[in-house]
């Protein structure tokens, strides 16, 4: 019910109703878009569908499984194009036009892979003949429609078609391939849902491949007239590789040497009228069926056994299964049913007393198969004490609920009748009475007929059979789709992802560069510099540095004023701070302990984003010039002092 809630909703958001979808394909679709919005149940993610139609686009988007590939399933096409197409063309008249219609075309590639193939047969008559090709190639995704029309495709279908055909009918260039105009004038894109919308007629070839397998059968079997109605006499039907017409083989019939081509059968004479897809009902909702009882709930078996004895039987009776096993017995049973010799074996038919198997075979079968009691008023039984004459009683059992299913067989003795004697019977040849030779005939009779329904209902349960293989063989196609997408999305990201590594490998290799040309200039300046953070942390440093304030590369990190240095009355936190507040950088002398000086300049870090992330302090060794400046001083003061004196 979840499920069609949603379905529901997606139905009235876009206009396009999946309720005959595989309910099985369409939840794991669903889930996958739960998965990506973190939803853990049905119910919450139909809220966040409800009102919100991109999502019921995407939703639309993932329902639709839009794997396809030019030629694909190669042998197919290979016997179309040998075969089918040159036997087709021979039997259309001169002048005429090919009508083909592609359904769930998605993005073009079979559809224009028809094309090729066509444009390819129609040239190699001999002699020439000329036809008008017309495709109609369609699809319910707007989407995948423009993109088919656009008749662009990349590089890779290079591994799909032959680079002949790639040379004839397409144009190259950076982005991928260009099919021509002389085959994208061939073929009509039209939007057009084939579950919904009146079909095309008058067709040569319908192509509708690996759409079925996401149906339900009963939409499947509704599909098949329309395409017989939709194909002139003789018309092709191509499906996928996983699919079949199933059990509607009065409406077309394989073509030889192929498993996925079909002819339509001219002989079949449609009654009534063609149910077009207006008309379609949509299935019934179907309960969910109930939970089975848990093995630890169940009442013990004898005791129920034992009960229902007692309160409709008194003779002897056995409860077996459907399949005539015996569970338990009841009475004694022993001249009705004795073991057979060999491996045991404790099925009710092969116990049975000669005279009581075949008539209860058959008795057996009929009450199983129309669910009612079967009564077998007579029969006459070979027992050790001589013939004997019982009432047998097969009731299949729908109450309790622990024994639903099961049977109950009665065994009930009645009065030998003195014309079943056979002392009183006159004897036939072979030494047998002619009343147990009438007898035993008449369950012979019986026996026949029971084996022929038993033989027609063995054949109805292999056709169903059948049919549940070919929907679980169609939900494994349909898994494999999924799984395909999968991987193509799956490689698509990893393309991406390997692409934005390149970028990222690259951005990394112009840090480096740009980190390597900043470290070389630093050193080429001479010019010892230290980077601190806002919290005055050393973040880095050059090597003149190491001479000033001792520093090793696991300093970095640390508080600079951790550190101990070579400058004398000179607090470096202070005026950091100081031009961390103000953002006005600050130039000043500073001596050190071995009578070097140097210019210490601390100016604010600013970032690319002009954010200010900390201080850089430059360290240019000025003792030269110092001691020059000092001895001019003492040369100046020498030299004032001289003129005073003469004065």
């Amino acid at each position: 019910a979840a499920i069609e809630s949603i379905v529901a909703v997606l139905r009235a958001q876009t206009g396009h109703d999946f309720a005959m979808y595989k309910k099985r394909t369409v939840q794991r679709r669903i889930e996958r878009r739960m998965a990506l919005h973190h939803k853990s149940s049905f119910a919450e993610y139909e809220q966040l569908l409800r009102g919100n139609k991109p999502e019921s686009d995407l939703l639309f988007k993932e329902l639709l499984i839009g794997v396809t590939s030019f030629f694909r399933d190669p042998p197919v096409w290979a016997q179309l194009e040998r075969e089918s197409i040159p036997e087709l063309l021979a039997s259309r008249p001169e002048g005429g036009t090919l009508r083909i219609w592609v359904v769930a075309c998605s993005t073009g590639e079979e559809a224009y892979s028809l094309a090729m193939l066509f444009i390819e047969s129609i040239e190699k008559i001999r002699p020439a003949r000329s036809f008008t090709l017309k495709i109609f190639a369609t699809d319910i995704d707007p989407d995948s429609i423009e993109r088919a029309r656009a008749g662009r495709f990349p590089m890779n279908i290079a591994a799909d078609v032959s680079p002949e055909r790639l040379a004839r009918f397409f144009v190259q260039d950076e982005f991928g391939y260009r099919v021509k105009k002389s085959v994208r004038e061939t073929v009509i894109f039209a939007l057009q849902n084939v579950a919904r919308d009146p079909p095309f007629t008058k067709l040569d070839v319908l192509v509708c491949r690996n759409l079925l397998i996401y149906f339900e059968p009963a939409l499947q079997k509704r599909l098949f007239p329309l395409f017989h109605y939709s194909l002139e006499p003789g018309g092709l039907l191509m499906l996928g590789s996983s699919e079949t017409v199933g059990a509607t083989t009065d409406y077309f019939a394989p073509v030889a040497g192929s498993a996925k081509l079909f002819r339509r059968l001219d002989s079949f004479r449609q009654s009534g009228f063609v149910a077009f897809p207006a008309t379609f009902d949509r299935p019934p909702r179907l309960a969910a069926p109930g939970t089975p009882e848990s093995a630890e709930g169940r009442p013990n078996l004898q005791e129920l056994a034992d009960h229902l004895l007692l309160q409709r039987y008194s003779p002897a009776a056995v409860l077996v299964t459907p399949d005539g096993d015996v569970l338990y017995i009841s009475g004694k049973t022993g001249k009705y049913l004795e073991p057979a010799a060999g491996k045991a074996n404790w099925n009710l038919f092969v116990m049975a007393r000669a005279g009581l198997r075949q008539a209860l075979a058959k008795a057996f079968h009929e009450a199983v198969r129309e669910r009612r009691s079967v009564t077998l008023p007579s029969l006459i039984v070979d027992a050790d004490v001589g013939q004997l004459a019982v009432e047998v009683t097969v009731d299949p059992i729908s109450s309790p609920k622990a024994l639903s299913g099961m049977v109950m067989v009665v065994f009930d003795d009645r009065e030998l009748r003195a014309e079943s004697s056979p002392t009183n019977a006159p004897v036939a040849p072979g030494g047998k009475s002619a009343t147990a030779a009438a007898h035993e005939l008449t369950q012979a009779r019986d026996a026949l007929r029971a084996a022929r329904e038993d033989a027609q209902h063995a054949g109805e349960q292999s056709r169903a059979a059948n049919e549940e293989l070919q929907s679980t063989n169609e939900e494994l196609q349909s898994t494999n789709e999924e799984l395909t997408t999968s991987k193509e999305e799956m490689q698509s990201m990893n393309e991406e992802l390997q692409t934005v590594n390149q970028e990222l490998q690259a951005k990394i290799d112009e840090l480096s560069q740009a980190s390597d040309d900043m470290r070389n200039l630093l050193n080429s300046t001479d010019i010892a510099t230290l980077f601190l953070d806002e919290h005055l942390r050393i973040r880095r440093f050059t090597q003149q540095t190491v001479a000033i304030f001792k520093l090793i590369a696991a300093d970095v990190g640390r508080p600079i004023t951790d550190i101990t240095n070579d400058l004398t009355d000179w607090a470096i936190g202070d005026d950091a701070r100081e031009v961390l507040s103000s953002l006005v950088f600050r130039e000043k002398e500073v001596a050190a302990s071995d009578n070097r000086w140097f210019k210490v300049r601390t100016m604010p870090y600013r970032t690319f984003q002009n954010h200010i992330d900390g201080v850089v302090i430059t360290f240019s060794d000025v003792t030269k010039a110092k001691l020059l400046e000092i001895e001019l001083t003492a040369a100046k003061a020498a030299l004032e002092s001289r003129l005073s004196r003469r004065r």
